[in-house]
C-alpha cells in the first residue's frame, strides 16, 4: 500500500513539474521579455520627461543599476532552479551517483558568494564606497548581505548534512527557520535604485509585488522543507514539493524585471 501511495505521489508531482519546465516556464519567459521591453520603454519615456532633472551621466548610471539588479536576480534564480533540479535528480535517479546529493547545497553556497561579493558594485573593490559605509548607510546593501549570509549558512549546513557530518535531528529545521527569516525580510526590502521620474511610484509598486511573490514562494519552500524532514505519511509528497517550489521561486527570479 505504501509503495502505491509513493508512486501516486510521484505521479502527482511529476506531471506538474513537467508542465512547469516544458510549458509554463517558456510561456512566462516570453511574457517576461515583452514585459521587460515595456518596462524599458517606460523607463526611456520617464527619462525623457525628466531630462531637466537628470543629466546624461545620471541617466546612464540609473540604467546600469537597473541592468545590474536584474542580472543579480536572474543569476540567483538560475542557481535556485539548478538546486531544485539536482534534488529531483537525487530522488528520481539515485543511480547517478552520490555526488548529486552534494550538488544542490553547493548551488546555495555559490549563490551566497555571488550575492555577498557582487550584489552591490558601488562597494570596494568595484566601487569607491567602503563596506562599513554601505552597510551602515544603505538598508538595501545591508539586506543583500544578510541574504548572502543566509544562503551561505544554508548551503554549508546542508552540505555537511549530506556528508553525514551533522546528524542531530534539530538541524533539519534550520533550513525552514532561516528560509522564513529571509522570506519575511522581503516584505521590508528596500529598493531605491532608479526611483526617479513620473512613474517611480508605479515602478516601486511593481518591484514590491514581485518581491511579495518571492516571499510567498519562500514560505512554501520553508514549510515543505520542514515537513519533508518529518516522519509521517505525507513525507514523500513534501519531499517532492520542496524542489518543485524551488523551481517556482527560481523561475520568478529568472523573469524579474524592473
Amino acid at each position: 500500500m505504501w509503495t502505491c501511495l509513493s508512486q501516486l505521489s510521484r505521479m502527482r508531482i511529476a506531471v506538474p513539474l513537467a508542465s512547469l519546465v516544458l510549458v509554463v516556464f517558456p510561456f512566462i519567459s516570453a511574457k517576461a521579455q515583452d514585459h521587460s521591453m515595456s518596462v524599458h520603454e517606460t523607463h526611456m519615456g520617464m527619462t525623457a520627461a525628466a531630462d531637466g532633472a537628470l543629466d546624461p551621466a545620471r541617466q546612464a548610471k540609473l540604467l546600469a543599476d537597473k541592468r545590474e539588479s536584474e542580472f543579480n536576480h536572474h543569476l540567483a534564480g538560475f542557481f535556485v532552479v539548478l538546486a531544485g533540479l539536482f534534488i529531483l535528480a537525487e530522488t528520481n535517479l539515485p543511480e547517478r551517483g552520490p555526488w548529486v546529493r552534494f550538488a544542490w547545497p553547493v548551488c546555495f553556497v555559490l549563490s551566497g558568494i555571488f550575492v555577498l561579493v557582487w550584489s552591490d558594485t558601488e562597494l570596494w573593490p568595484f566601487g569607491p564606497q567602503s563596506w562599513y559605509f554601505g552597510l551602515t548607510h544603505h538598508p538595501e546593501v545591508l539586506q543583500h548581505k544578510i541574504f548572502a549570509v543566509l544562503l551561505l549558512v544554508l548551503g554549508t549546513l546542508e552540505f555537511r548534512r549530506a556528508r553525514g557530518l551533522v546528524r542531530s535531528a534539530w538541524t533539519g529545521w534550520v533550513f525552514p527557520v532561516l528560509a522564513i527569516v529571509g522570506s519575511s525580510m522581503l516584505f521590508f526590502h528596500e529598493h531605491r535604485a532608479g526611483m526617479h521620474g513620473p512613474s517611480q511610484m508605479e515602478l516601486m509598486g511593481r518591484i514590491q509585488s514581485e518581491h511579495f511573490r518571492f516571499a510567498i514562494a519562500g514560505f512554501g519552500i520553508a514549510l515543505s522543507k520542514g515537513l519533508a524532514e518529518t516522519r509521517f505519511a505525507w513525507r514523500p509528497f513534501f519531499e517532492r514539493l520542496f524542489p518543485a517550489l524551488l523551481l517556482v521561486l527560481g523561475s520568478l527570479l529568472l523573469v524579474y524585471a524592473e
